[in-house]
């Protein structure tokens, strides 16, 4: 695991380099049981060939009851703490494989590639990625997630961010009625690392102890058609905390929602 200094410093253009940021994950994957690498290729322009990174997780247990997460990450490029965290996050589990029993997980780590190599929130069009689905979007980035969406559909789906306009944790939560009993628990667990936002008003949302049940449209979800909803949970870090506190914050939040919802769901199978 990357040491805790090395995130207290900003990365450079280098460092923001996906190949070697990946690297560790993709020596993992070639002598691990459990982690796949699974990147998707695509041709942005004729012979020019780009990859969105995609690894496959499948933990301990019958594959037939899985339960499938997807974790997204560096939708917008500038919020470093997911993309470090997604991959902090799977070194964990190839540690313990255990805390994911049960789980195929899906991880995205960096879904706007040019713009995390370039530090900018926006796609290269100067598009917001997390405003364009399901609207008939031209970006081939949101494409590409919108078929893993539909062709996989997802019993739950976490997306990891960083607000620059606020100075704790909070996040939003859409979907499936057991949400708000998964997110509470990852909020209180990576309180331990960051303070918890308890505005009445986040992001222009009406908000009740760091949750927020309304969001913007066109974000990163399940299909419409989709049926039944997976839960679907955004969590967002103070984006101007310590890195090492975002990215700890975030592999903590995720572990916990993979945890809670695990036991909800064997709860609700034994009524």
């Amino acid at each position: 695991m990357k040491a805790v200094s090395d995130f207290r410093r900003p990365a450079t253009r280098e460092q923001r380099h996906i190949p070697t940021l990946l690297r560790p994950l993709d020596e993992l994957a070639r002598r691990s049981d459990y982690l796949f690498a699974a990147p998707i290729t695509f041709e942005r322009q004729l012979g020019v060939r780009e990859f969105l990174p995609k690894y496959l997780f499948a933990g301990p247990g019958d594959s037939r009851s899985y339960l499938r997460v997807g974790l997204f990450a560096g939708v917008h490029g500038d919020e470093e703490s997911g993309v470090h965290a997604a991959v902090e996050l799977l070194k964990r589990l190839h540690a313990e494989p255990e805390l994911a029993r049960g789980y195929e997980l899906f991880v995205y780590p960096v879904c706007n590639g040019e713009g995390f190599l370039e530090s900018s929130r926006w796609l290269r069009s100067g598009n917001d990625m997390n405003r364009e689905f399901w609207n008939g979007s031209h970006e081939i980035e949101v494409q590409l997630l919108e078929k893993q969406l539909r062709h996989l559909t997802f019993d739950g789906i976490i997306s990891l961010h960083s607000d620059d306009t606020s100075e704790g944790l909070y996040g939003f939560v859409k979907g499936h009625q057991l949400t708000r009993h998964v997110l509470e628990p990852a909020l209180e667990a990576a309180g331990r690392i960051l303070p918890r936002n308890y505005d009445r008003s986040i992001d222009n949302f009406d908000a009740n102890n760091g949750i927020i049940e309304l969001g913007y449209e066109g974000i990163l979800s399940a299909p419409p058609e989709q049926k039944p909803k997976p839960f679907e949970i955004v969590f967002e870090t103070p984006h101007h905390a310590p890195l090492d506190k975002q990215v700890a914050a975030h592999v903590t939040a995720s572990l916990t929602i993979l945890d809670r919802f695990r036991v909800l769901i064997s709860e609700a199978q034994n009524i």
